[in-house]
Protein backbone atom coordinates (compact mmCIF):
# COMPACT_ATOMS: atom_id res chain seq x y z
CA UNK A 1 0.00 0.00 0.00
CA UNK A 2 1.39 3.37 -0.94
CA UNK A 3 2.05 5.95 1.73
CA UNK A 4 0.73 8.66 -0.57
CA UNK A 5 -3.02 9.34 -0.41
CA UNK A 6 -4.98 8.57 -3.56
CA UNK A 7 -5.01 10.90 -6.53
CA UNK A 8 -8.12 11.88 -8.50
CA UNK A 9 -7.49 9.05 -10.94
CA UNK A 10 -7.63 6.49 -8.14
CA UNK A 11 -9.85 7.74 -5.35
CA UNK A 12 -9.87 5.11 -2.60
CA UNK A 13 -7.07 3.10 -4.12
CA UNK A 14 -4.87 3.57 -7.17
CA UNK A 15 -5.13 1.07 -10.02
CA UNK A 16 -2.57 -1.67 -9.39
CA UNK A 17 -2.26 -4.33 -12.07
CA UNK A 18 0.95 -5.88 -10.81
CA UNK A 19 -0.82 -8.84 -9.22
CA UNK A 20 -1.92 -10.04 -12.66
CA UNK A 21 1.52 -10.15 -14.26
CA UNK A 22 2.77 -13.67 -15.05
CA UNK A 23 -0.39 -15.33 -13.72
CA UNK A 24 -2.04 -16.09 -17.02
CA UNK A 25 -1.51 -19.84 -16.74
CA UNK A 26 -3.21 -20.23 -13.36
CA UNK A 27 -6.81 -21.48 -13.40
CA UNK A 28 -9.28 -18.58 -12.93
CA UNK A 29 -11.01 -18.28 -9.57
CA UNK A 30 -14.12 -16.23 -8.84
CA UNK A 31 -14.05 -13.61 -6.08
CA UNK A 32 -14.70 -14.97 -2.61
CA UNK A 33 -18.41 -15.25 -2.04
CA UNK A 34 -19.26 -15.11 -5.75
CA UNK A 35 -22.40 -16.98 -6.83
CA UNK A 36 -22.21 -20.63 -7.76
CA UNK A 37 -21.83 -21.91 -11.33
CA UNK A 38 -24.63 -20.87 -13.62
CA UNK A 39 -25.47 -22.07 -17.12
CA UNK A 40 -23.29 -20.64 -19.89
CA UNK A 41 -24.89 -18.09 -22.20
CA UNK A 42 -25.04 -18.65 -25.91
CA UNK A 43 -21.63 -17.84 -27.31
CA UNK A 44 -19.87 -17.70 -23.94
CA UNK A 45 -16.37 -19.10 -23.78
CA UNK A 46 -16.46 -22.73 -22.77
CA UNK A 47 -13.85 -24.18 -20.44
CA UNK A 48 -10.58 -24.52 -22.33
CA UNK A 49 -11.40 -21.79 -24.86
CA UNK A 50 -8.28 -19.97 -26.02
CA UNK A 51 -8.07 -16.51 -24.48
CA UNK A 52 -7.36 -14.95 -27.88
CA UNK A 53 -10.51 -16.40 -29.48
CA UNK A 54 -13.44 -14.27 -30.62
CA UNK A 55 -17.10 -14.79 -29.78
CA UNK A 56 -20.53 -13.25 -30.18
CA UNK A 57 -22.40 -11.56 -27.34
CA UNK A 58 -25.87 -10.00 -27.15
CA UNK A 59 -24.43 -6.60 -26.19
CA UNK A 60 -21.18 -4.91 -25.17
CA UNK A 61 -22.99 -3.74 -22.02
CA UNK A 62 -24.40 -6.61 -19.95
CA UNK A 63 -26.74 -6.48 -16.96
CA UNK A 64 -25.30 -9.02 -14.55
CA UNK A 65 -26.92 -10.61 -11.50
CA UNK A 66 -25.83 -12.89 -8.70
CA UNK A 67 -27.22 -15.80 -10.75
CA UNK A 68 -25.54 -14.94 -14.06
CA UNK A 69 -22.13 -13.84 -12.82
CA UNK A 70 -20.47 -17.12 -13.80
CA UNK A 71 -21.17 -16.22 -17.43
CA UNK A 72 -19.10 -13.06 -17.05
CA UNK A 73 -16.21 -15.03 -15.54
CA UNK A 74 -16.16 -17.15 -18.69
CA UNK A 75 -16.33 -14.15 -20.98
CA UNK A 76 -13.36 -12.59 -19.18
CA UNK A 77 -11.12 -15.34 -20.57
CA UNK A 78 -11.62 -13.78 -24.01
CA UNK A 79 -11.79 -10.03 -23.29
CA UNK A 80 -11.36 -8.03 -20.07
CA UNK A 81 -14.65 -7.18 -18.38
CA UNK A 82 -15.17 -3.88 -16.57
CA UNK A 83 -17.61 -4.30 -13.67
CA UNK A 84 -19.76 -1.28 -12.73
CA UNK A 85 -21.51 -1.65 -9.37
CA UNK A 86 -24.20 1.04 -9.25
CA UNK A 87 -27.67 1.89 -7.94
CA UNK A 88 -30.59 3.89 -9.30
CA UNK A 89 -30.53 6.37 -6.41
CA UNK A 90 -26.76 7.04 -6.70
CA UNK A 91 -25.98 10.49 -8.13
CA UNK A 92 -22.29 9.83 -8.95
CA UNK A 93 -23.35 6.61 -10.70
CA UNK A 94 -25.40 8.69 -13.13
CA UNK A 95 -22.27 10.67 -13.96
CA UNK A 96 -20.02 7.65 -14.37
CA UNK A 97 -22.19 5.04 -16.12
CA UNK A 98 -22.55 6.97 -19.43
CA UNK A 99 -18.76 7.41 -19.54
CA UNK A 100 -18.20 3.68 -19.03
CA UNK A 101 -20.76 2.78 -21.68
CA UNK A 102 -19.31 5.26 -24.18
CA UNK A 103 -15.73 4.05 -23.71
CA UNK A 104 -16.79 0.40 -23.92
CA UNK A 105 -18.43 1.15 -27.28
CA UNK A 106 -15.36 3.01 -28.52
CA UNK A 107 -13.10 0.01 -27.93
CA UNK A 108 -15.14 -1.96 -30.44
CA UNK A 109 -15.40 -5.34 -28.75
CA UNK A 110 -12.00 -5.41 -27.04
CA UNK A 111 -13.67 -4.96 -23.66
CA UNK A 112 -17.09 -5.66 -22.13
CA UNK A 113 -18.99 -3.75 -19.45
CA UNK A 114 -20.92 -5.69 -16.80
CA UNK A 115 -23.41 -3.60 -14.82
CA UNK A 116 -24.38 -4.81 -11.35
CA UNK A 117 -27.33 -3.24 -9.50
CA UNK A 118 -26.12 -3.05 -5.89
CA UNK A 119 -29.66 -3.05 -4.51
CA UNK A 120 -30.61 -6.42 -6.00
CA UNK A 121 -27.31 -8.34 -6.05
CA UNK A 122 -25.94 -8.51 -2.50
CA UNK A 123 -23.65 -11.46 -3.22
CA UNK A 124 -21.72 -9.54 -5.86
CA UNK A 125 -21.57 -6.43 -3.71
CA UNK A 126 -19.98 -8.53 -0.98
CA UNK A 127 -17.74 -10.43 -3.39
CA UNK A 128 -16.24 -7.22 -4.78
CA UNK A 129 -16.14 -5.61 -1.31
CA UNK A 130 -18.10 -2.64 -2.63
CA UNK A 131 -18.26 -0.47 0.47
CA UNK A 132 -19.72 2.47 -1.47
CA UNK A 133 -20.89 3.10 -4.99
CA UNK A 134 -20.14 3.48 -7.76
CA UNK A 135 -17.44 0.82 -7.43
CA UNK A 136 -15.57 -0.14 -10.59
CA UNK A 137 -13.60 -3.37 -10.88
CA UNK A 138 -12.32 -5.61 -13.67
CA UNK A 139 -12.16 -9.30 -14.49
CA UNK A 140 -9.20 -10.60 -16.47
CA UNK A 141 -9.11 -14.33 -17.10
CA UNK A 142 -11.59 -14.80 -14.27
CA UNK A 143 -9.48 -12.90 -11.77
CA UNK A 144 -11.01 -9.87 -10.00
CA UNK A 145 -9.19 -6.56 -9.86
CA UNK A 146 -10.35 -3.49 -7.93
CA UNK A 147 -10.00 -0.29 -9.97
CA UNK A 148 -11.59 2.78 -8.35
CA UNK A 149 -14.56 4.09 -6.41
CA UNK A 150 -16.51 7.24 -7.23
CA UNK A 151 -17.24 9.23 -10.39
CA UNK A 152 -14.13 10.23 -12.32
CA UNK A 153 -13.70 12.39 -15.45
CA UNK A 154 -13.67 10.64 -18.82
CA UNK A 155 -9.94 11.15 -19.43
CA UNK A 156 -9.05 9.39 -16.19
CA UNK A 157 -11.47 6.53 -16.83
CA UNK A 158 -9.95 6.15 -20.30
CA UNK A 159 -6.51 5.79 -18.68
CA UNK A 160 -7.90 2.99 -16.51
CA UNK A 161 -9.26 1.19 -19.59
CA UNK A 162 -5.86 1.42 -21.24
CA UNK A 163 -4.13 -0.07 -18.19
CA UNK A 164 -6.65 -2.89 -18.00
CA UNK A 165 -6.18 -3.72 -21.69
CA UNK A 166 -2.40 -3.74 -21.28
CA UNK A 167 -2.63 -6.10 -18.31
CA UNK A 168 -5.09 -8.32 -20.21
CA UNK A 169 -2.72 -8.60 -23.16
CA UNK A 170 0.15 -9.56 -20.84
CA UNK A 171 -2.06 -12.36 -19.55
CA UNK A 172 -3.08 -13.59 -23.00
CA UNK A 173 -6.60 -12.13 -22.85
CA UNK A 174 -6.59 -10.37 -26.18
CA UNK A 175 -9.70 -11.50 -28.03
CA UNK A 176 -12.53 -9.48 -29.46
CA UNK A 177 -16.29 -9.89 -29.23
CA UNK A 178 -18.95 -8.94 -31.74
CA UNK A 179 -22.54 -8.07 -30.99
CA UNK A 180 -25.05 -10.64 -32.20
CA UNK A 181 -26.88 -9.25 -35.25
CA UNK A 182 -24.64 -6.20 -35.58
CA UNK A 183 -23.38 -5.18 -38.99
CA UNK A 184 -19.77 -5.09 -40.07
CA UNK A 185 -17.61 -2.38 -38.50
CA UNK A 186 -17.79 -0.25 -41.66
CA UNK A 187 -21.60 -0.40 -41.51
CA UNK A 188 -21.80 0.69 -37.89
CA UNK A 189 -19.26 3.44 -38.51
CA UNK A 190 -21.55 5.00 -41.08
CA UNK A 191 -24.28 5.26 -38.47
CA UNK A 192 -21.95 7.22 -36.20
CA UNK A 193 -21.41 6.89 -32.47
CA UNK A 194 -24.17 8.08 -30.15
CA UNK A 195 -23.49 11.51 -28.79
CA UNK A 196 -22.32 11.36 -25.15
CA UNK A 197 -24.54 13.11 -22.65
CA UNK A 198 -23.18 16.58 -21.94
CA UNK A 199 -22.50 17.62 -18.38
CA UNK A 200 -23.93 20.87 -17.03
CA UNK A 201 -21.42 23.71 -17.54
CA UNK A 202 -20.25 23.99 -13.93
CA UNK A 203 -19.91 20.20 -13.62
CA UNK A 204 -17.78 20.10 -16.77
CA UNK A 205 -15.65 22.99 -15.53
CA UNK A 206 -15.14 21.15 -12.24
CA UNK A 207 -14.10 17.95 -14.05
CA UNK A 208 -11.67 19.89 -16.23
CA UNK A 209 -10.16 21.53 -13.16
CA UNK A 210 -9.78 18.16 -11.40
CA UNK A 211 -7.89 16.80 -14.39
CA UNK A 212 -5.45 19.71 -14.00
CA UNK A 213 -5.14 19.14 -10.26
CA UNK A 214 -6.80 22.50 -9.62
CA UNK A 215 -9.02 21.47 -6.73
CA UNK A 216 -9.76 25.04 -5.62
CA UNK A 217 -11.37 25.84 -8.97
CA UNK A 218 -13.31 22.57 -8.96
CA UNK A 219 -14.63 23.33 -5.48
CA UNK A 220 -15.70 26.81 -6.60
CA UNK A 221 -17.49 25.41 -9.67
CA UNK A 222 -19.41 22.84 -7.64
CA UNK A 223 -20.37 25.48 -5.08
CA UNK A 224 -21.67 27.69 -7.87
CA UNK A 225 -23.73 24.80 -9.24
CA UNK A 226 -25.23 24.22 -5.79
CA UNK A 227 -26.05 27.91 -5.39
CA UNK A 228 -27.91 27.80 -8.69
CA UNK A 229 -29.70 24.57 -7.77
CA UNK A 230 -29.60 23.53 -4.10
CA UNK A 231 -31.13 20.17 -5.10
CA UNK A 232 -28.27 19.28 -7.46
CA UNK A 233 -27.19 16.11 -5.67
CA UNK A 234 -24.48 15.31 -8.22
CA UNK A 235 -22.86 18.67 -7.47
CA UNK A 236 -23.14 18.03 -3.72
CA UNK A 237 -21.46 14.64 -4.07
CA UNK A 238 -18.85 16.08 -6.44
CA UNK A 239 -18.05 18.84 -3.97
CA UNK A 240 -17.59 16.29 -1.20
CA UNK A 241 -15.23 14.23 -3.37
CA UNK A 242 -13.01 17.06 -4.54
CA UNK A 243 -12.91 18.60 -1.04
CA UNK A 244 -11.60 15.28 0.24
CA UNK A 245 -8.92 15.21 -2.45
CA UNK A 246 -7.95 18.79 -1.65
CA UNK A 247 -7.54 18.06 2.06
CA UNK A 248 -5.38 14.99 1.40
CA UNK A 249 -3.24 16.64 -1.26
CA UNK A 250 0.39 17.01 -0.22
CA UNK A 251 0.18 14.75 2.84
CA UNK A 252 1.43 11.19 3.29
CA UNK A 253 -0.57 8.43 4.91
CA UNK A 254 2.23 7.78 7.40
CA UNK A 255 2.26 11.40 8.58
CA UNK A 256 -1.52 11.52 8.88
CA UNK A 257 -1.73 8.32 10.90
CA UNK A 258 1.22 9.29 13.10
CA UNK A 259 -0.45 12.59 14.00
CA UNK A 260 -3.74 10.86 14.77
CA UNK A 261 -2.01 8.28 16.95
CA UNK A 262 -0.18 10.99 18.87
CA UNK A 263 -3.35 13.03 19.43
CA UNK A 264 -6.41 10.85 20.00
CA UNK A 265 -8.36 13.92 21.17
CA UNK A 266 -6.93 16.24 18.50
CA UNK A 267 -10.01 16.89 16.38
CA UNK A 268 -8.09 18.11 13.32
CA UNK A 269 -5.79 15.09 13.41
CA UNK A 270 -8.76 12.74 13.71
CA UNK A 271 -10.57 14.49 10.86
CA UNK A 272 -7.48 14.02 8.69
CA UNK A 273 -7.18 10.31 9.39
CA UNK A 274 -10.93 9.90 8.84
CA UNK A 275 -10.40 11.43 5.39
CA UNK A 276 -7.71 8.84 4.80
CA UNK A 277 -10.05 6.06 5.91
CA UNK A 278 -12.77 7.27 3.54
CA UNK A 279 -10.27 7.55 0.68
CA UNK A 280 -9.27 3.92 1.28
CA UNK A 281 -12.87 2.72 1.38
CA UNK A 282 -12.90 2.14 5.15
CA UNK A 283 -16.22 3.89 5.60
CA UNK A 284 -17.26 2.37 8.92
CA UNK A 285 -13.83 3.08 10.45
CA UNK A 286 -14.12 6.75 9.49
CA UNK A 287 -17.67 7.03 10.79
CA UNK A 288 -16.84 5.27 14.05
CA UNK A 289 -13.72 7.36 14.67
CA UNK A 290 -15.59 10.67 14.42
CA UNK A 291 -18.80 9.49 16.09
CA UNK A 292 -16.81 8.28 19.10
CA UNK A 293 -15.27 11.74 19.38
CA UNK A 294 -18.50 13.77 19.07
CA UNK A 295 -19.72 13.30 22.69
CA UNK A 296 -16.29 14.24 24.10
CA UNK A 297 -15.95 17.70 22.54
CA UNK A 298 -18.04 20.87 22.32
CA UNK A 299 -18.36 24.14 20.44
CA UNK A 300 -16.37 24.55 17.24
CA UNK A 301 -14.79 21.11 17.51
CA UNK A 302 -18.15 19.37 17.70
CA UNK A 303 -19.47 21.42 14.79
CA UNK A 304 -16.41 20.51 12.71
CA UNK A 305 -17.09 16.83 13.34
CA UNK A 306 -20.77 17.22 12.42
CA UNK A 307 -20.01 19.06 9.19
CA UNK A 308 -17.42 16.49 8.12
CA UNK A 309 -19.76 13.59 8.84
CA UNK A 310 -22.55 15.20 6.83
CA UNK A 311 -20.09 15.62 3.96
CA UNK A 312 -19.20 11.93 4.17
CA UNK A 313 -22.90 11.05 4.11
CA UNK A 314 -23.28 12.87 0.79
CA UNK A 315 -20.14 11.27 -0.57
CA UNK A 316 -21.17 7.71 0.31
CA UNK A 317 -24.87 8.13 -0.48
CA UNK A 318 -27.63 9.10 1.92
CA UNK A 319 -29.49 5.81 1.35
CA UNK A 320 -26.48 3.64 2.18
CA UNK A 321 -27.30 1.55 5.30
CA UNK A 322 -24.04 2.61 6.95
CA UNK A 323 -24.97 6.25 6.43
CA UNK A 324 -28.47 5.70 7.81
CA UNK A 325 -27.02 4.10 10.97
CA UNK A 326 -24.32 6.77 11.35
CA UNK A 327 -26.83 9.59 10.86
CA UNK A 328 -29.02 8.14 13.57
CA UNK A 329 -26.07 7.83 15.94
CA UNK A 330 -24.95 11.40 15.19
CA UNK A 331 -28.42 12.77 15.93
CA UNK A 332 -28.47 10.89 19.22
CA UNK A 333 -25.05 12.30 20.19
CA UNK A 334 -25.99 15.88 19.29
CA UNK A 335 -29.49 16.00 20.73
Amino acid sequence: MSNIPPTPSGLRGAVDLSSLVDRAQRPPQPPAGAPAQAGSPTGAAAPGTETGADLTVPSLVLDVTDDTFQDVLQLSSVVPVIVDIWAEWCGPCKQLSPILEQLTAEYGGRVLLAKVDADTNPQLVQAFQAQSIPTVAALIGGRPLGLFVGALPEAQVRDVYEQVLQAAEQNGVSGRVTVDGAGAPEDTAEQGEPEPEELPPHHQAAYDAIEQGDYATAIAEYKTAILQDPHDQMAVAGLAQVSLLDRLNGHTADDIRAAAGAGPQDVQAQLAVADLDISGGHVEDAFGRLLDLVPTVFGEDREALRVRLVEYFELIGTDDPRVVAARRRLASALY
